[in-house]
């Protein structure tokens, strides 16, 4: 089901009984950009550690924004049912008074989320607003202050248009008469009534119906009274509500504690924090720590199927969309016997259609792929710990080692534990590139000539040495075998205490110093100590 700005409020209600009576949500998200390369060095690499990749992509959160989220919220409804209601939420920043937010654009997402159907014009259109606590206590000061402005071109010309239709009204019009103002929606309604009411002391303003504005003509006394009153729809905690938007379902994720489930989940979680949350801290320890306080359980199925895929006899597998498919096929062994995954009657069209790269779809498969593998991991177990049909419970007992752990692609990291300590992970050996006879080389060069062949991450370590990484076994046989007999690179493993310059430099000094020694041994004659 998609919902825009305008049938997010009336939807909310039911929105926040299903998710605090759920059993685990999917979360799937898209954004206007992933990676920002505008700056040299901000590309994630293997040898960045998870704190180094979190500055990166700290910087790139902040570019990018969020245009739709998805979840899809499974709630086990009898001994071997669950039920999905999945949804697509439009998002666009909140832009009223004094907000108004940046973010860019990458071709490359663009192209990527078009070729799939994504729509635009309901991201740029109807998208629904959301802040997070910093710009929300910004606003809250504004209107207190009585703060505001009206940002757009179109707005500012919409309002003007209002204001001199009303001037003109006033004069002639009797006490207790009305005019209606149309083609009003959204945050302009606010910024249409704000100001009438505080250009205008003998009007009154409220809402009159879908997209239209009431205006009244009232003495200042039974206005004051109206301004006073619960009955009146601009009051700051009204305006706050409708700023905040898809925040208000984000608090009820939060207040649920629900397990959140996701497939390579960690962008999605930086945005999370950023958007809804608060701006990204500094601290890479710091955003650990809030994120395990918003989603206690975290369970990337990425991460997951990444460690026991090869530990059953399943193709490889590329993307989400082909693990389920997997899992729903003869080759899993279990399959018959997993818990029916049915979708509620509002997002029927999944039935029918697979919409990949669509984030509700993609939210949907989350879950399903994690009661599919949660199942066959069941199947596992010893016949007498087993329950008669598997509750949600013990499929997540099964899964305690993979919990809070989400897969980082790219570091030097292969997961980041939200819960704990980073492990360190299992990578192929560092390889050190010397060159020769090829005055000027810098990164890049040394990348391309290795690309024909395969993928490494490249840092200068010396003028004429480089340090090479790759996070495949077999790419680091091919270049050591294959670049023997290479006019300009020898390349070779790297040893520590052989390559390092720290150590050379160490090693150096030592030398000097041993040899300074040795010659005022020789030739400083006796100690003064025989003397």
């Amino acid at each position: 089901m998609e919902l825009g700005a305008g049938q997010f409020a009336q939807s909310l209600p039911r929105l926040r009984e299903l998710v605090l009576g759920c059993d685990f949500l999917g979360l799937d998200m898209e954004f206007t950009g992933l990676h920002s390369f505008f700056l040299q060095g901000k590309q994630p690499s293997l040898f960045d550690s998870p704190a180094e990749w979190y500055q990166k992509a700290r910087w790139s959160v902040q570019k990018f924004t969020v245009n739709q989220l998805g979840l899809s919220i499974f709630s086990n409804e009898s001994s071997n049912k669950y039920v999905a209601h999945s949804y697509n939420f439009f998002l666009f920043p909140t832009t009223f008074g004094i907000m108004d937010s940046e973010f860019s654009f990458q071709a490359s997402s663009i192209k990527f989320l078009t070729h799939y159907g994504f729509d635009y014009n309901k991201f740029l259109k109807d998208g629904i607003p959301y802040m997070n606590e910093v710009q929300e206590k910004k606003l809250q000061q504004g209107l207190l202050a009585g703060n505001w402005k009206v940002r757009s071109t179109l707005d500012k010309d919409k309002v003007k248009k209002v204001i001199d239709e009303v001037t003109r009204w006033v004069p002639s019009a009797e006490e207790g008469g009305s005019m209606v103002l149309h083609d009003t929606s959204g945050f302009q309604q606010f910024e249409v009534q704000l100001i009438l009411r505080q250009a205008l002391p003998n009007v009154w303003t409220e809402p009159f119906g879908d997209q239209k504005v009431m205006v009244k003509k009232m003495s200042p006394r039974h206005r004051w009274c109206l301004e006073n009153s619960s009955y009146d729809c601009c009051r700051k905690e009204l305006i706050l509500l409708s700023a905040q938007g898809f925040t208000s379902l984000f608090h009820t994720l939060v207040e649920a504690k629900k397990p959140l489930v996701g497939h390579n989940m960690l962008m999605d979680l930086l945005h999370l924090h950023d958007k809804f949350y608060k701006p990204l801290p500094e601290s890479y320890e710091e955003f650990k720590k809030n994120i395990h306080s918003l989603f206690p359980v975290l369970i990337d199925t990425k991460n997951v199927t990444k460690s026991i895929w090869k530990e059953f006899p399943f193709p490889r597998a590329c993307s989400l969309l082909e693990v389920y498919e997997i899992l729903c096929s003869d080759l899993n062994p279990t399959n018959s016997t997993c818990p029916v995954i049915a979708h509620a009657s509002d997002s029927s069209k999944y039935a029918d259609k697979k919409s990949p790269h669509e984030a509700a779809y993609d939210a949907f498969l989350c879950g399903s792929v994690l009661l599919k593998i949660a199942h066959l991991l069941v199947g596992r177990m010893p016949c007498d710990t087993l329950e008669t049909s598997s509750s949600f419970s013990q499929y997540l007992s099964v899964l305690t080692k993979y919990l809070n752990q989400v897969n980082l692609i790219r570091a030097g990291c292969s997961k980041i534990n939200f819960s704990g300590t980073d492990v360190p992970s299992h990578r192929p050996p560092l390889l050190i590139a010397s060159v020769q006879g090829w005055p000027g080389v810098d990164e890049e060069q040394i990348y391309q000539e290795l690309k024909g062949l395969c993928k490494f991450d490249v840092r200068r370590l010396t003028k004429n040495q480089f340090l090479l990484l790759s996070n495949k076994f077999n790419d680091v046989r091919i270049v050591l075998r294959d670049f023997k007999a290479h006019p300009n690179l020898r390349i070779f493993l790297y040893h520590h205490w052989r390559h390092s310059p720290q150590v050379n430099c160490l090693l150096q000094i030592c030398g000097i110093v041993a040899s300074w020694s040795f010659l005022a041994f020789v030739f400083g004659g006796s100690p003064w100590y025989a003397v």
